[in-house]
């Protein structure tokens, strides 16, 4: 990033601050994002269990559908309570509003969470985009899975076991998260460029990354998937050029060999990385930095259901800043 060129003089360069040109618009998204009925529709007597239920012999079909389970796990995201609480407060909601339905068991819930068919992220047909491309951004961020928290070590003075999982995200520069993909903390970034961009159908005009994708296969395979996309990644300190790299990798040592570093930047509008940075941000400020579920499987279709509601909070409204002097 272009700030890290100023690294020997930043404590001299005051802190940008901005203002807001849409705060009564963004305010009243915010408050928004608590409205149970953006979750719980109308016709919900229509779609939360199974009207026909089939046995087969094998033993009893289901009798909540995916979308109930779907739509209990969101809520839970969204308030993070455990599934208990979860399930007290669904059925208070339903005693509320008069309707002779009831929440699924929270153990229910935890076993039918790892089977739901979510490939994608949701929500992202919600968002309006001025331009018919999207410009997407890799990154990654470490999810807390258990341990103690840093204030219980430093009181104490006592160390814990910590684990985490690698949350990767594919983020476009309209703010939606387009893929999701979780695995273990020794998982190398690059190794989950394939899975993350199986996940994106739109039409992608650039693709962005760090230096820690700066590998042959991943520009292999972001060309496989969008042949159009122009890849900007910039090379490693130590690498050099050699034919055996792909063109466009190549090109770009060429191009900052001559012209250097920040202007390659500015020239390919690399700052438009810094979305994927403010979506993680964004997803530890509104879900937290831990995983609520045990296992991997679940894990996995949790951070699937908070990206999805965080697409949906994006659609609601989104903050226009501008520098202020």
């Amino acid at each position: 990033m272009p700030y890290k060129l100023n690294e020997s003089k930043r404590h001299h360069i005051p802190k940008q601050r901005y203002k807001l040109s849409n705060w009564s618009e963004y305010n009243h998204a915010l408050k928004n994002r608590g409205r149970i009925d953006l979750w719980l529709s109308d016709d919900i007597e229509t779609w939360w269990t199974h009207s026909d239920r089939v046995y087969d012999g094998t033993g009893s079909s289901q009798h909540y559908t995916d979308q109930a389970i779907l739509t209990c796990h969101e809520l839970r995201v969204i308030f993070k309570i455990p599934l208990r609480q979860l399930e007290g407060l669904i059925d208070s909601l339903f005693e509320t509003m008069g309707l002779p339905l009831k929440c699924p068991h929270y153990s229910l819930l935890s076993k039918r969470l790892a089977g739901l068919n979510i490939p994608s992220p949701r929500y992202k047909k919600g968002v309006q985009r001025d331009e018919r491309t999207v410009a997407i951004a890799f990154d990654s961020t470490g999810l807390k899975r258990y341990g103690r928290d840093e204030w219980h070590q430093e009181k104490h003075k006592v160390s814990s076991k910590r684990s985490w999982r690698k949350l990767h995200l594919g983020v476009g520069d309209d703010h939606v998260i387009y893929s999701t993909v979780l695995t273990d903390k020794n998982t190398m970034d690059d190794t989950a460029t394939e899975a993350l961009c199986d996940q994106i159908e739109e039409e992608v005009s650039m693709v962005s990354a760090d230096r820690a994708y700066d590998e042959n296969h991943v520009y292999k395979t972001v060309e496989a998937h969008f042949p159009e996309a122009d890849i900007i990644i910039p090379p490693k300190d130590y690498l050099h050029y050699n034919e055996n790299h792909h063109p466009k990798r190549c090109a770009h040592m060429i191009e900052i060999a001559a012209k250097g570093q920040q202007t390659w930047q500015q020239h390919h509008q690399y700052g438009k990385r810094s979305g994927s940075e403010t979506a993680m941000q964004r997803y530890k400020r509104t879900f937290g930095n831990q995983l609520h579920a045990r296992e991997m499987s679940n894990q996995e279709i949790e951070v699937m259901i908070a990206c999805g509601v965080l697409n949906r909070f994006t659609s609601l409204g989104m903050p226009q800043s501008y520098k202020s002097v």
